[in-house]
């Protein structure tokens, strides 16, 4: 996008500057499998027909809009922005079986890529659209996350996936996107970037006032090759951040996975 990259010892401050670094563990490394157990299981759902769409940023346009003590995290000196569509279905809790009105619908979000002073890497989500208004509700009470209510579809023909959001509640109204991808083939040993952006094991969130990490666990993602064929959005400006400048340098398919996720840790 024409940034030159960051020094990777250059640790964005409060306000996007660089500040010194302090003592931290090492940054866990990417792992296309589970780097370690989630823990009791709070959440179980199951994440279907995800096409995934990335677009690199200069870390310090990141940085701001991270909880505390966390920064981005970096692939050859860039992070990136994701724009993420699919299908949820069945979540439920404590591993019991879906909860009725929580079930099964579409989401789109808008996630950024983190890490803390622990050393683990995860997401932040700085929108969720979704079409359940119970399941709006209870992520955003419960869980600190920026869920919103839409009016969405899924859909699948022959071998390209159509996905279509359009906000409703909370603002700002108007805020949608359209998606479609052509489904290609199998991804037999997914790359380095790829692997960074979809091998994610928690996500980063504020809890009372305080950064928490919600962690998770499934099987290694099943990922195709996808060709866009359409993207038209403001999702991503909507969420505070650059609109995209151009193609995404990642467009990737999964059938999807289940989905395990543990109580949050400090």
């Amino acid at each position: 996008m024409g940034q030159r990259p960051r020094r990777r010892d250059a640790r964005p401050g409060p306000h996007g500057g660089a500040r010194r670094a302090g003592p931290a563990a090492a940054v866990e490394p990417v792992t296309p499998e589970p780097p370690r157990p989630h823990g009791r299981t709070l959440l179980t759902q199951s994440w279907h027909d995800l096409a995934f769409l990335h677009w690199p940023l200069p870390p310090a346009a990141v940085a701001p809009l991270l909880p505390p003590g966390c920064e981005p995290d970096t692939h050859d000196g860039v992070t990136h922005v994701g724009l993420i569509a699919f299908r949820m279905h069945r979540i439920g809790l404590l591993g019991l079986p879906g909860l009725p009105g929580l079930g099964s619908f579409p989401e789109t979000n808008v996630r950024l890529y983190s890490r803390d002073a622990q050393g683990r890497r995860g997401v932040v989500f700085r929108s969720l659209e979704a079409t359940r208004s119970a399941a709006v509700l209870v992520a955003r009470g419960g869980f600190g996350l920026p869920y919103t209510w839409a009016d969405m579809s899924v859909a699948r023909v022959g071998d390209r996936m159509h996905y279509r959001s359009e906000r409703r509640l909370p603002g700002p109204r108007g805020a949608f996107s359209r998606i479609t991808v052509a489904v290609g083939e199998p991804v037999a040993e997914p790359g380095p970037l790829e692997h960074f952006l979809t091998a994610r094991w928690g996500l980063h969130t504020t809890l009372a006032g305080r950064t928490v990490y919600l962690p998770n666990t499934h099987p290694r993602w099943p990922l195709h090759r996808a060709r866009l064929e359409r993207c038209e959005e403001n999702l991503i400006a909507a969420a505070g951040l650059p609109a995209p400048a151009g193609e995404p340098v990642s467009v990737l398919y999964s059938p999807g996975v289940p989905v395990r996720f543990g109580p949050p840790r400090r």
